[in-house]
C-alpha cells in the first residue's frame, strides 16, 4: 500500500507540475512547426533545458540555504517575468495571424529567419515556464523520497508514468497542430499564451500574499475561479480584469489601424489623377501654331 502511495504521489507531483511547462513548450513548438520556421524549435528546448539544470541548481540553494523552503519573493519575480513574455508573445502571434501576412513577414526576414530578439524571447519563455515550477517539483520529489525510504522502484515508476503520459500530450499537440489551418494555429496559441500569462500574474499575487504583502478578499468569489486554477482573491482578479481591458482596447487599435491606412491610401491615387487631366491642356494649345502658321500662305497665293 505504502508503495502504490508513493507511486502515485511522485506521478501526481510531476504531471501536475509538469504539465502546465509542457504545454507551454508544446504550444511553442507547435506554433513554429506550423509556421514553416522548425529550424527554430532547438532554441525552446535548450531554454527548457538550461531551465532543467537552473532547477537543480536552485533546489540545492534552497535545501542548503534554506531550510528546504522555497522563496516566495524570488518565485513571484520570476512569474511575473515569465508573464511578461507570454503577454508580448501572444500579441505577436495574434498580429501574424494572416496567413498573408505571416509569408509577408517570412520574406522580409528570410536571412535572419524569425529574428534574434523573437527567438530569445521563445526560449526565454520555455526557460521561466520550466524553472517556475522546477525548483519546488525537486523540492517536493526530494521530500517524498526522505519520508518513501530514497528514490525507490515505486517512486520512480511514478516519475516514468508521468514522463510517459507528458510525452502523449507533447505528441498529440504537434500531431494536432500540423493538421489545423494556420490562421486557428496562431489563434488559438496566441490564446493559450495570453490565458497562461493571467494565470501566472494570479500565481505572482498568491506569492505576495502569502508573504503579507497584498491582502486577501475572497468572499463572493465563485469557487470555479478556484477550481480552474486561477487566484480566487478579489486583488488577483481586478490587476486580472484590468489587463484583460488593456488587452481589448489594443485590439480595438489594431481593428482600426487598417480603415486609417485604406483611406489615407486611396487618396494620393485621387490627386494623382489630376495631373494627368491638366497634362492634356498643353497638347490642345500646342496645336494653336500649327494652325496659324497656315494662314500667311494664302496672300502669297493670290499674288501668283
Amino acid at each position: 500500500m505504502a508503495d502504490g502511495s508513493t507511486f502515485a504521489q511522485a506521478f501526481t507531483i510531476l504531471f501536475r507540475e509538469g504539465l502546465e511547462a509542457l504545454l507551454v513548450i508544446a504550444a511553442l513548438a507547435a506554433f513554429l512547426r506550423r509556421a514553416g520556421a522548425a529550424d527554430r524549435i532547438a532554441p525552446v528546448y535548450a531554454g527548457a533545458g538550461v531551465a532543467v539544470v537552473a532547477s537543480l541548481g536552485m533546489a540545492w540553494v534552497f535545501e542548503v540555504f534554506f531550510d528546504g523552503n522555497h522563496n516566495d519573493l524570488i518565485e513571484a519575480g520570476v512569474i511575473l517575468l515569465a508573464a511578461v513574455l507570454m503577454f508580448t508573445m501572444s500579441g505577436w502571434l495574434f498580429l501574424r495571424q494572416d496567413p498573408a501576412a505571416w509569408k509577408a513577414e517570412l520574406n522580409r526576414m528570410a536571412e535572419r529567419a524569425m529574428g534574434a530578439g523573437t527567438v530569445l524571447s521563445l526560449a526565454g519563455i520555455a526557460f521561466l515556464a520550466v524553472f517556475r515550477e522546477g525548483a519546488e517539483t525537486v523540492l517536493f520529489l526530494h521530500a517524498l523520497a526522505r519520508t518513501a525510504g530514497g528514490f525507490d522502484a515505486s517512486l520512480l515508476g511514478g516519475l516514468a508514468a508521468a514522463a510517459l503520459l507528458l510525452a502523449v500530450v507533447f505528441v498529440a499537440m504537434q500531431w494536432l497542430a500540423l493538421r489545423l489551418p494556420l490562421r486557428p494555429v496562431f489563434l488559438l496559441t496566441s490564446a493559450f499564451l495570453f490565458v497562461m500569462g493571467l494565470r501566472m500574474v494570479g500565481a505572482a499575487i498568491q506569492e505576495l500574499q502569502e508573504q503579507v504583502i497584498v491582502p486577501v478578499h475572497n468572499d463572493g468569489v465563485p469557487e470555479l475561479v478556484t477550481e480552474l486554477g486561477f487566484n480566487g482573491s478579489w486583488e488577483a482578479l481586478a490587476v486580472q480584469g484590468v489587463i484583460i481591458l488593456c488587452a481589448l482596447a489594443w485590439l480595438v487599435v489594431q481593428r482600426t489601424r487598417p480603415v486609417e491606412a485604406k483611406a489615407s491610401g486611396q487618396a494620393p491615387q485621387a490627386t494623382n489623377k489630376a495631373p494627368q487631366a491638366t497634362s492634356k491642356a498643353p497638347q490642345a494649345t500646342s496645336k494653336a501654331p500649327q494652325a496659324s502658321s497656315k494662314a500667311p500662305q494664302a496672300p502669297g497665293v493670290s499674288v501668283r
